[in-house]
């Protein structure tokens, strides 16, 4: 059936509270509003106040009350309402719930899921469209994950609620209404691709673009352009930001010889940087240019207006193909 990204993740919890009495949803207007970006819709009519629990706006008191709860056998699902909202629970996720299973030698688990939407794009304002995921890819002892479409927005939530680990849940909030076919019943049937693993979405042969969340469609709309003028570029959706899936990368690499990386976070420091780095060592001998790195400026996110020239596009994901393959 064709569904948005929002719906397939309501979806995805709509099936975990079903299937275990323990998934409890928490956050801000989750419950009779459904969220800011409606996420949670009719889940709180459907499941009750105790399993769909609207809470105070204390992003600390949230995970704060979730990990205890964690820690007593429940899998609470949290939500950030925005991005920028998670910096006064930052304290809690990578002091306490990063930190537990390590402490205690592995006798004690944290399963909880921390969903974020993240990104900018949508013409929102400061603390709205914020790129934090490489604070918590920093972070040992969390999973950090950010799905690019509806299929993998139902089976990773799925699979995150499932983990002992915690796992924080990035969402793409300008894709939310982005809409394809999903086979639910398949996806039920063979749990969709494991949690970890990235994901070749176009094939290619002269450069690889590696992307995750918000930008994968920006690499596959610079991939439909570049067929037009006679390169084949593969792109890659990283799904997975901690760990990371090196192996696919490095595997595209060495066929293609040119990486390419983009994501809407500042470049400086970014994930693309790490990537670079270990893509750099393991493929030395393969690579024909200098892995290239194309995403936001290193500033504080600009006002709406600015935000078309600050976010990657395909024209400047095209650049630097023109760029590796001139070299």
């Amino acid at each position: 059936m064709t569904t948005t990204f929002a719906a397939a993740l309501n979806a995805g919890l709509r099936r975990a509270l079903e299937d275990d009495p323990k998934v409890v949803l928490m956050g801000e207007d989750i419950g009779r509003l459904g969220g800011v970006f409606r996420v949670t819709d009719t889940l709180q009519k459907d499941f009750g106040e105790h399993r769909v629990i609207d809470t105070p706006l204390a992003e600390s008191g949230i995970i704060g009350t979730a990990f205890g709860m964690a820690l007593r056998g429940y899998r609470p699902v949290c939500e950030i309402q925005f991005d920028g909202f998670v910096y006064p629970a930052f304290d809690q996720i990578v002091s306490q719930v990063a930190k537990i299973n390590y402490r205690t030698r592995g006798k004690v688990n944290a399963p909880l899921t921390i969903r974020i939407p993240f990104g900018g794009g949508i013409g929102s304002v400061e603390h709205h469209s914020e790129s934090p995921e490489v604070y918590f890819a920093h972070t040992a002892g969390l999973r950090v994950v950010a799905p690019s479409n509806p299929a993998d927005a139902y089976s990773m939530i799925r699979q995150a609620i499932a983990l002992n680990d915690p796992v924080i849940f990035f969402e793409p909030k300008r894709r939310y209404w982005d809409k394809t076919e999903v086979d639910f019943a398949a996806l039920d049937r063979d749990g969709g691709l494991p949690l970890h693993r990235a994901r070749v979405c176009r094939p290619g042969s002269d450069a690889t673009v590696v992307a995750y969340g918000g930008t994968v469609a920006t690499a596959l709309s610079a991939a439909a352009i570049a067929t037009e003028e006679g390169h084949a570029l593969e792109v890659i959706d990283l799904r997975s930001l901690s760990p990371i899936d090196f192996d696919t990368i490095a595997e595209s690499v060495t066929k293609t010889g040119r990486l390419i990386i983009t994501h809407e976070a500042p470049v400086f420091a970014g994930l693309g940087a790490e990537i670079a780095a270990r893509i750099t060592e393991r493929c030395f001998y393969y690579l024909e240019t200098p892995v290239l790195r194309v995403g936001g400026f290193d500033i504080p996110y600009p006002p709406a207006k600015l935000e078309k020239h600050h976010l990657p596009d395909p024209d400047r994901i095209l650049d630097a193909v023109d760029r590796c393959l001139a070299a």
